[in-house]
């Protein structure tokens, strides 16, 4: 989309469209380029017989910039509907129509100052090559190729650029329109800018009714945030081919404040590489369904019902649910709630704590029967626990909260008979006895921000998919709790130890009839949970020490094996002093291990490396990936309310590894890509990257060299940060579903 000149103003319509009016002082001369006066007024100042030449030459001079910008859009036109060669790189504007509060960005170019945020991530095919975030040799961020490849044709699209201050209920909505160029891969780069003051907020991205991407905001600083996020959108093609609208919900504050606004530019390159790719024919969304509404559709529960009535084809032939779920406001730090018997231990220090237990599962229900779960990674947001942890180096997955798997083709002997049927998500915890036992409640705390999508994959049009019941094994699930409490001489409350072990198994399976024949396919999942919580000096100090794993995996149809391990330590201290000034301090340390194997929904990663020399031979021999980072860091914060005032330090390091996984021992584990990296207060001061073996960055400075202290937002309350102690906990911004 064309900016105006800086000598125009820009309004907007009745309808959220951008309109541009032209400035022009009608008392102002125009002058030659040697300053003389061009009308040569009177020396006691023009007549009117001079005004009224004067006003019929300068409409007759808009007049013809008129006509001539008409006539080169006109020309601009044609020559994009005339189409692009086979070689060139065609950039197709996106179709517009903003109908609520568009905002134009400013450029999101970066300026002295100002700090690079990244999420340390595995690299992304783009049409020239492979792409990847890195430090420069100036210690600047800088998303890039870091391996050339043959150049795929491509054209590339500007899907949104908009400015979001006050947007909360006010999303984005666009329209998308394909590019003429041929494309069976999409990439999409998120830009951001932003200054001031402002809590990092969440953002979802739908195509109609259906999410498609949820992200989240680092929070800024004075002199200014910018980073970049680069992603494989290839999974949607089944949008991506056909026009949709586009609806961007990044709900954001502006007041006297918070005074950040978010700056975004968000565009998508499309291109054709050699590799088969084998996407769904259909998606059918699994959410609020506010879309011909021009809002966002997510659930928010436990306060909605979470459900859809929808009919699967009854030619489909293989059906995987994704879930896009986490928790906002009191459910933020879920992994660090208490069992509800024990929400009350600390009120004179903490507050009312939040409870139903540190154990959370997304449901998936069928036919109000269930039929797979997800126990989510605990995803820390840039503001989560103390904000020194997380610049510039952002928490695992912040930048791209990760979808979990569910495949419900087994459900498709009943599915696949011409009627509708229900499909719900829920979100439960633990209400516990007061001692060892509990069970599953349907209350968790407010909220959880959820959706779901059903990938499916049909045969002929005239095949009808039939089958038997599926055979459903759904054991409850193993709950054992264990709480001790501690009091001084007083009587009053000053430890608190307790354990939340949980175990689930479940398999279903059914003998399934394709236009491939019949077989027996199978899903089946086992998890497990341990998490250890202890409180002391009176709710001063918290530990956690968590650890869930699971085995998800899918036989018969296409084969599918997830599994994986979120580790996850952490402890805090906070102090109040009488004057209301308040410190935070942690050490935090969590990881994540994921191994794939088979044809998961979502882009595995391989797909880079089939286009690097030094791997691509060794590409078709491997039967998945394996992913493993983990990051550490302890930070202090200082805040000061009365003041507004605040400040601290922190140190955070990340290692990430990413290899092939062989076959059958045929191939050995490759190790593809890595990257360790550390920042102190802001600065990063050691960045090693690899590739296929190869050293593609190396940068350090000695952390002697950084500020020992950063300026930070300024938290109003412990419980902001926390989830603990006086105040409120964050207010969360996502548009509701409700009306």
């Amino acid at each position: 989309m064309d900016h105006p000149d800086t000598s125009q103003e820009s309004s907007s319509g009745g309808d959220g469209r951008q309109s541009i009016s032209f400035r022009q002082d009608p008392e102002a001369p125009i002058y030659t380029s040697k300053g003389q006066d061009v009308w040569n007024y009177p020396r006691n100042g023009p007549t009117s017989e001079h005004l009224g030449w004067t006003r019929l030459l300068r409409l007759a001079l808009i007049g013809c910039c008129v006509v001539v910008i008409w006539l080169f859009g006109n020309f601009l036109a044609l020559k994009y509907a005339a189409g692009a060669e086979a070689d060139e790189i065609e950039v197709v504007p996106a179709s517009y129509n903003l109908v609520k509060n568009a905002v134009a960005a400013p450029s999101a170019t970066p300026s002295p100052g100002v700090l690079e945020c990244f999420q340390v991530h595995q690299p992304v095919l783009f049409p020239s090559g492979v792409v990847d975030t890195t430090t420069t040799s100036e210690g600047s961020e800088n998303t890039t190729i870091i391996a050339v490849t043959e150049t795929a044709s491509s054209c590339k699209v500007l899907l949104m650029e908009h400015s979001f201050g006050f947007s909360y209920g006010i999303p984005f909505v666009g329209s998308y329109s394909p590019p003429k160029c041929k494309f069976n891969r999409v990439v999409m780069n998120f830009t951001v800018t932003s200054r001031g003051r402002q809590f990092d907020r969440l953002a979802l991205m739908y195509f109609n009714d259906t999410e498609v991407w949820r992200t989240s905001t680092a929070e800024p600083t004075v002199n200014g945030i910018r980073w970049e996020y680069v992603k494989d959108m290839t999974e949607y093609l089944y949008f991506w081919n056909s026009p949709q609208t586009l609806i961007f919900d990044l709900g954001n504050l502006i007041n006297d404040i918070y005074t950040g606004p978010f700056n975004t530019t968000l565009t998508a390159t499309f291109f054709t590489s050699e590799e088969i790719v084998d996407p769904a024919s259909l998606i059918i969304p699994i959410s609020a369904r506010k879309g011909s509404a021009n809002s966002a559709s997510v659930f928010m529960v436990p306060g909605d019902n979470a459900t859809n009535t929808v009919s699967i084809p009854r030619n489909a032939n293989r059906a995987v649910f994704s879930i896009s779920a986490c928790g906002q406001a009191t459910e933020e730090f879920w992994w660090g709630n208490v069992l509800q018997s024990n929400i009350n231990t600390f009120v004179p220090v903490d507050g009312t704590l939040y409870g139903y237990s540190p154990f959370r599962e997304v449901q998936v229900l069928i036919d109000g029967q269930l039929a797979g779960v997800q126990w989510p990674f605990p995803v820390i947001f840039t503001g989560g626990v103390v904000p020194g942890l997380w610049r510039p180096i952002v928490g695992i997955d912040a930048f791209d909260l990760r979808e979990h798997e569910i495949d419900i083709t087994p459900w498709l002997p009943i599915l696949c008979d011409g009627k509708e049927h229900s499909f719900e998500i829920r979100v439960v915890g633990i209400i516990d006895d007061g001692k060892t036992s509990g069970t599953l409640t349907q209350t968790v705390g407010s909220s959880w921000y959820v959706t779901g999508k059903i990938f499916i994959w049909q045969d002929s049009a005239s095949s009808i998919t039939t089958g038997r019941q599926p055979t459903i094994l759904l054991p409850a699930p193993v709950i054992s709790l264990s709480q001790k409490l501690t009091q001084n001489s007083t009587g009053a409350n000053e430890t608190l130890e307790y354990t939340t072990d949980v175990t689930r198994q479940l398999s279903i399976s059914s003998l399934l009839t394709t236009q491939a024949g019949t077989r027996l396919v199978t899903w089946t999942q086992s998890l497990s949970v341990k998490n250890y919580g202890r409180y002391t000096d009176f709710g001063a100090v918290q530990l956690n020490n968590q650890t869930t794993t699971g085995l998800d995996q899918s036989t018969g149809s296409t084969y599918y094996k997830s599994s994986y391990s979120y580790p996850l330590y952490a402890n805090t201290t906070y102090l109040v002093q009488p004057s209301g000034n308040f410190t935070i301090d942690a050490t935090l340390s969590f990881g994540l291990d994921l191994a794939t194997q088979g044809s998961p929904v979502f882009p595995s990663g391989l797909q880079p490396f089939a286009y690097v020399p030094a791997s691509s031979s060794l590409v078709p021999g491997f039967s998945g990936t394996n992913l493993h980072t983990t990051q550490s860091g302890s930070a202090h914060y200082f805040g000061s309310p009365p003041t507004g005032t605040s400040s601290g330090f922190g140190s955070t390091e990340q290692d990430f590894v990413f290899k092939g996984v062989g076959v059958n021992g045929q191939t050995s584990d490759v190790e593809l890509y890595s990257r360790s990296v550390k920042a102190v207060n802001g600065t990063v001061t050691r960045d090693k990257e690899s590739l296929v073996g190869k050293e593609v960055g190396n940068y350090g400075v000695s952390a002697e060299s950084v500020p020992k202290v950063q300026p930070l937002r300024g938290y109003f309350s412990p419980k902001e940060a926390i989830g603990r102690g006086p105040g409120q906990p964050k207010q969360a911004l996502v548009q509701p579903s409700r009306e």
